[in-house]
C-alpha cells in the first residue's frame, strides 16, 4: 500500500500505475486539505475570488450570484467535456488521476476530502474515466482532458471497467461508490491544472528508460557480430569526455560485453606489430553507429533523467489557480496551471527519443547491406538468394517508422495559438507534446523490435551464439522462443507485433 503523504517520488508513482499498487491516504493529508477547504470556505465570504463567485477565463468580470455558485462548477465540467480523438490508455488515465490526487493533497487548493477519497477508489478499484487525446492546449492546464475527470467525479459520463466502455452511473453503483458533492470550487480545482500532460510524461519517461536499455544492448549485439575493437567504449577514452551520460552508457556497454568472446583488442591485432598489409582487409575501425554510440546515447540518458526529474517537481506541485494559503491566510491568483515545463521536456524527450530511433535504423542498414557489414548475406537473407527476400520487406517499414518520427519531433513548446477570446493569448500546447511524444515512443519499440529479430538471424548465420555475452544470449534465447529461425519467406507482421511486445513488457 502507497500512502500519499509529504512527497511522492517517481519510483512510488510508477509502483501504482505499473505495478498496481494500490494507495492510501494519510490523515496528515485529509487533515491538510480539510483546513484548505474550512479556510477558503471563511474566507471567500465577502470577497472576489476568480472561479468560486466570478465566472470563468474571460467572463471573470461577471459576479456570480450565491445561490448559483454550485451550479457553476457543475457549468464548466459540463461545457468543458469536449474531447475528441482516440481515448487516452489506461495507464496514461490512472497515471493523470493520481498526478491530479497529489497536487490536490497538497491543501493548495481548497478542496473538499471526499474528491481526494474518489478519485483513490477509481484508482484502487482500476476504473478508468474516458479522457479523449484531443483537446487540451496546455494553458490553464489539461482543460478539456480534466474535465472528463471531473464529469466522471460527479457521477456522469463514461469510464472503462473490467474491459467495458460503461456509463459512469452504472458503474458506481455496482461499486457502491457516490459522486463526489460540489461544495467551493471543486470543479475548478480538478480541471487547473497540468496533470494530465504529467501522467502521460511519467509513462513515456518510463518506455524512454526501456528504449535506452533495449538500444544499448542492440549496440552491443552488433559490436558482438561484427567483432569489433573494444577501444571505443573503454573507460579510458570515455573517461576523456566529462559528460556523465557518455560515461554511464560506456561503462553499461562494458558490463554488457564483458564475458564476449567476440569483442576483440586493438594490441592483439593491429597493435601487434605483425600486419605488413598495404591494403586492410578488416575495418581500422567501425561505422559511426557502432562506434559512438556512447556519445549517441549519452545525451539521450541525460535527457531522460532530467525529464523525470521535472516530472516529478511538477507532480508533487499545486498547479492549479488560485493557490490557497492557509499559512498566510490568503488567496493568490496566478497561473501554475500553465504547462511549459512539462511541454518542453516532451519536446525534449521526443528528439532524443528519435535521435535512438534513427541509430537503430542505421545499426539495422548496417546489418542488411552486405557491402557495407562485408560478413552477411543481403538483407540477412538465410534461404536462396533472389528466390527469398530475407528482412528486405521489414526494412521498408522501420524506414518509414523513423521518418514519421522524424517528422513528429518538430516541437510543440513554441505552437501556441492564442485563444479564449484572447484570454489564454500564449499557450504551452503540453498536453498535445505529451501525446505525440507517446506515438514517438510507440514507433521507437516497432522500429527497434525489427532490429531485434535481424539480429538474432545474424548470429544464427554466423553461428555465434555460443560466443555472445551472456546479456546477448539472453536476448537471443528469449527471441527463439517467440518466433522461430526462418530461411523461407513468412508473413512477418505477427512477428514484430510480438517482438515489439516483448520489448514493452520485459
Amino acid at each position: 500500500m502507497n500512502e500519499i503523504k509529504e512527497f511522492l517520488s517517481l519510483q512510488e508513482f510508477e509502483a501504482v500505475i505499473f505495478n498496481n499498487g494500490k494507495i492510501d491516504i494519510s490523515q496528515v493529508v485529509l487533515d491538510r486539505v480539510n483546513e484548505s477547504f474550512d479556510f477558503l470556505k471563511n474566507f471567500s465570504v465577502n470577497k472576489i475570488i476568480y472561479g468560486v463567485n466570478t465566472g470563468f477565463g474571460p467572463m471573470a468580470q461577471y459576479r456570480i450570484k450565491d445561490e448559483d455558485r454550485i451550479q457553476l462548477q457543475y457549468n464548466l465540467i459540463r461545457s468543458h467535456a469536449s474531447g475528441t480523438g482516440k481515448p487516452l490508455n489506461a495507464i496514461c488515465v490512472k497515471a493523470a488521476i493520481l498526478a491530479r490526487l497529489n497536487t490536490l493533497s497538497l491543501g493548495n487548493s481548497g478542496v473538499h476530502p471526499s474528491l481526494i477519497h474518489l478519485m483513490k477508489e477509481l484508482i484502487n478499484r482500476d476504473i478508468t474515466p474516458l479522457i479523449f487525446e484531443h483537446g487540451g492546449v496546455g494553458a490553464s492546464g489539461d482543460l478539456v482532458q480534466l474535465a472528463h475527470l471531473a464529469l466522471v467525479l460527479i457521477g456522469e459520463g463514461e469510464v472503462f471497467y473490467k474491459g467495458e466502455r460503461r456509463p459512469t452511473q452504472e458503474v458506481f453503483k455496482l461499486e457502491n461508490l457516490e459522486p463526489i458533492q460540489v461544495e467551493i470550487r471543486e470543479g475548478l480545482a480538478l480541471m487547473n491544472g497540468t496533470s494530465v500532460m504529467t501522467g502521460i510524461g511519467v509513462v513515456n519517461v518510463h518506455h524512454a528508460n526501456k528504449l535506452l536499455d533495449w538500444s544499448l544492448k542492440f549496440s552491443c549485439a552488433i559490436n558482438e557480430i561484427v567483432q569489433a575493437y573494444d577501444d571505443h567504449f573503454s573507460e579510458e577514452l570515455n573517461n576523456t569526455k566529462r559528460h556523465k551520460g557518455q560515461r554511464e552508457v560506456a561503462a553499461r556497454m562494458r558490463k554488457n560485453l564483458a564475458d564476449s568472446t567476440l569483442i576483440r583488442k586493438r594490441e592483439d591485432h593491429l597493435y601487434s606489430g605483425e600486419n605488413t598489409e598495404n591494403i586492410f582487409k578488416e575495418k581500422v575501425q567501425e561505422y559511426y553507429s557502432l562506434r559512438c554510440v556512447p556519445q549517441i546515447l549519452g545525451p539521450v540518458l541525460e535527457t531522460i533523467d532530467n525529464v523525470a526529474s521535472i516530472l516529478e517537481e511538477e507532480f508533487n506541485s499545486a498547479n492549479d489557480n488560485p493557490i490557497i494559503d492557509v499559512k498566510n491566510q490568503h488567496v493568490y491568483h496566478g497561473g501554475n496551471f500553465h504547462g511549459d515545463y512539462i511541454s518542453l521536456e516532451m519536446d525534449k524527450l521526443k528528439i532524443v527519443i528519435t535521435k535512438l530511433t534513427m541509430l537503430a535504423e542505421r545499426q539495422l542498414n548496417y546489418l542488411l547491406n552486405s557491402k557495407i557489414n562485408e560478413i552477411l548475406p543481403p538483407f540477412v537473407n538465410l534461404g536462396t538468394l533472389g528466390f527469398n527476400f530475407g528482412m528486405q520487406g521489414v526494412q521498408f517499414t522501420a524506414t518509414s517508422t523513423t521518418a514519421e518520427n522524424q517528422m513528429l519531433s518538430n516541437p510543440m513548446y513554441i505552437h501556441s495559438i492564442p485563444n479564449n477570446n484572447d484570454n489564454q493569448d500564449i499557450v504551452s500546447m503540453g498536453t498535445n507534446a505529451a501525446v505525440i511524444t507517446a506515438k514517438v515512443i510507440e514507433n521507437s519499440f516497432e522500429v527497434l523490435a525489427i532490429e531485434l529479430i535481424t539480429i538474432v538471424q545474424a548470429i544464427d548465420y554466423l553461428e555465434q551464439k555460443d560466443q555472445i555475452s551472456s546479456v546477448t544470449r539472453k536476448i537471443y534465447d528469449d527471441i527463439r522462443v517467440i518466433i522461430p529461425r526462418f530461411e523461407k519467406d513468412q508473413v512477418m507482421y505477427p512477428f514484430v507485433q510480438k517482438v515489439k511486445d516483448y520489448l514493452i513488457n520485459n
